[in-house]
C-alpha cells in the first residue's frame, strides 16, 4: 500500500471511530483520531500478520497499551479484514464482541487484553522475551499515551528490556500532549521524553509529524536495524482531523451528538478529496 492509499486508509479509520462512539453513546474520540495514522502505518504496511489466520505462531504482536483507545484499534483491525465492519456499530453494546477495552479472548487480532494504563508495555516485554527465547524472528510493537507514561510500571518494564536486550521491542508513544485533567505537563512532565528513554538504553526516534506517513515509514524503517529495544516518539493532534475535537481535552472521553457527528464525518468526508 503507498503513502497515499494509507493516508486516505487513516481517515477512513477515522470515519470509523466517530461512526462507532457515536452509536456506542460513550468511548474516546480524542486519542482514537489521534493514533490512527500510527496504527495504519502498523497493520498496513510493517506488521507480519494475517487477517485470516490471525494466531499464526511467526505473526507480529501489537498491545494497545492505552486500551481506552480501542475504537481506533478495532476500526483498524476491521479494515485489515479480521471482522466485518458491522461490528463497530455494536461497540460497547451488551452481548457485541467489541467491548470498551481490548479483549484477546473474544476479538480477532487483539493479542492482549489491556485497559489499566502503564499495564500493557509489561506485557509487550513478557511477549518480546518470549520470542526471544523461541529464536523467533516475530516483534512486538506496543502503542502508549504520553500521560500513560507517567505510570511508574512504564519505566520498570523499559529497565527490563534493556536488560534483556529486547530488540524485538518496538514502543510508540502518542505524543498528544493531552489527557483526561489537561496538558501533560499540567498533570505530571515526563518531558523530556526522548532523553529518558534514552538514559534507559533504548534506541530513540522522534517524529515531528506523527500524522505523516512518510515520517513514520522512516522511522520504523530505522527502528528495524537497532540492537536495542526502540521507542518511536511521534508528536501528535488529540482529535486529529475534526475542528472542534482537536486539542480540546474535553474530547477525551465523551461521544459527539448527532450535530456533532455529522460535522465531524463531513469534515473528514471533505478532507478524503483533498489526500
Amino acid at each position: 500500500m503507498n503513502t497515499s492509499t494509507m493516508q486516505q486508509k487513516a481517515n477512513e479509520i477515522r470515519q470509523d471511530i466517530i461512526r462507532s462512539i457515536y452509536e456506542a453513546g460513550s468511548g474516546h474520540p480524542g486519542g482514537s483520531l489521534s493514533c490512527a495514522d500510527i496504527l495504519t502505518v502498523l497493520y498496513f504496511h510493517e506488521m507480519n500478520i494475517d487477517p485470516e489466520n490471525p494466531e499464526k505462531e511467526d505473526r507480529d504482536r501489537f498491545v494497545l497499551s492505552k486500551g481506552h483507545c480501542a475504537p481506533a484499534y478495532y476500526a483498524t483491525l476491521a479494515n485489515r479484514g479480521y471482522f466485518e465492519k458491522e461490528e463497530l456499530w455494536k461497540l460497547r453494546k451488551m452481548g457485541a464482541m467489541l467491548q470498551g477495552h481490548p479483549d484477546m479472548k473474544h476479538t480477532p487480532g487483539v493479542d492482549m487484553s489491556t485497559g489499566s494504563l502503564g499495564q500493557g508495555v509489561s506485557a509487550a516485554c513478557g511477549m518480546a522475551y518470549a520470542l526471544k527465547q523461541k529464536k523467533s524472528s516475530a516483534r512486538v510493537y506496543c502503542l502508549l499515551g504520553d500521560g500513560e507514561i507517567q505510570e511508574g510500571q512504564v519505566w520498570e518494564a523499559a529497565m527490563f528490556a534493556a536488560a534483556k536486550q529486547l530488540d524485538n521491542l518496538v514502543l510508540m508513544i502518542d505524543n498528544n500532549n493531552l489527557q483526561i485533567d489537561g496538558t501533560i505537563e499540567e498533570v505530571n512532565s515526563p518531558y523530556p521524553i526522548d532523553q529518558k528513554f534514552a538514559s534507559f538504553n533504548f534506541h530513540v526516534e522522534n517524529v515531528e509529524d506523527g500524522h505523516d506517513i512518510n515520517q513514520l515509514l522512516s522511522a520504523f524503517n530505522k527502528v528495524k536495524k537497532s540492537e536495542r529495544p526502540a521507542v518511536i516518539i511521534a508528536k501528535t493532534i488529540k482529535g486529529k482531523g475534526v475542528s472542534f475535537m482537536e486539542n480540546q481535552a474535553g474530547w477525551h472521553g465523551k461521544a459527539p451528538n448527532i450535530a456533532q457527528k455529522q460535522q465531524a464525518l463531513q469534515e473528514l468526508n471533505e478532507r478524503m478529496t483533498t489526500l
